[in-house]
């Protein structure tokens, strides 16, 4: 008995050294980027006397001033848009007939959604816009020609949330049910399945707008301006206040992931609920 609790002490500590040990590992140099950001002191010259002075937003603000910055942060936000609503368009009728008329081919559309993870975007990007830039300069020459691409590099993401809130629901007894009483099938997806995977669809929008929100690769590549790129840019002319930029970026990139978590789990516990209830 002893021994036993003595390896639950052991599996304990060794649990918070790691929890620990993580916790430095991704705040130290958070708390460093926030300091050189927004603490006008140079590293030679900080000690215990001064830690807590001269701090400001100032970096922050004129990043948040240049028109730039908002013209970048709007074509971004309009490409992570559309690339959300080509790959729910896409997407979401793809997993529900692999669920309920093809369920033997769900292994091959998971394997061809994982497609994009095995060919780099660099090779992607040089072998389009090969392609394209002889017959289609149109195309290319459109900031939003960076939409295909986006849905490409987030469709694993998107199919694997939308695939879990699939898994979640018995999907087949839903549309059986809804198809006897006289409802067709758009209707009986539209007001029967949607509601109970509403939290994977929003999960998966938020994950391809992560995605959209810090790629830089494809967006350099074909010489685009959006925030990834601009934050670049900044960041090499204006560097506390581009590093600045970054981390309420990091920051707000967190708040959105802990936000689908919430979601998941709320909507976890209540379907809990529901089956100690039934």
């Amino acid at each position: 008995m002893a021994s036993v609790n003595a390896l639950r002490r052991t599996g304990r500590l060794g649990a918070a050294l790691t929890v620990i040990a993580c916790v430095v590992y991704y705040a130290l140099p958070l708390l460093a980027m926030a300091r050189f950001s927004f603490q006008f002191i140079p590293m030679a010259a900080l000690d215990a006397s001064n830690l807590f002075e001269r701090w400001s937003f100032r970096g922050l603000s004129a990043a948040f001033a240049d028109p730039d910055f908002r013209a970048s942060l709007g074509l971004s936000l309009g490409l992570a848009l559309g690339s959300i609503a080509i790959n729910l368009a896409l997407l979401l009728p793809t997993a529900l007939w692999a669920h309920l008329r093809t369920p033997h081919l769900r292994p091959l559309v998971e394997g061809i959604t994982l497609l994009p993870w095995v060919v780099p975007p660099i090779a992607l990007v040089v072998g389009v816009a090969a392609t394209f830039r002889g017959r289609a300069t149109w195309f290319l020459a459109s900031d939003y020609s960076l939409v295909p691409f986006y849905v490409v590099s987030a469709m694993p993401f998107t199919y694997r949330a939308l695939d879990a809130g699939l898994r979640a629901i018995d999907l087949k007894t839903l549309t059986e049910a809804a198809r006897n009483l006289g409802a067709g099938w758009w209707t009986a997806l539209i007001r029967v399945v949607l509601p109970n995977i509403r939290a994977s669809v929003i999960g998966s929008s938020f994950l391809t707008a992560t995605v959209v929100l810090g790629e830089f690769t494809i967006a350099v590549l074909l010489l685009k301006q959006t925030f990834p790129t601009y934050l670049a840019e900044y960041q090499r002319a204006e560097p506390q206040g581009g590093m600045a930029l970054a981390l309420v970026s990091m920051f707000a990139t967190t708040v959105l992931l802990m936000f689908i978590n919430a979601i998941f789990r709320r909507r976890s516990g209540a379907r809990l609920e529901a089956t100690r209830i039934a």
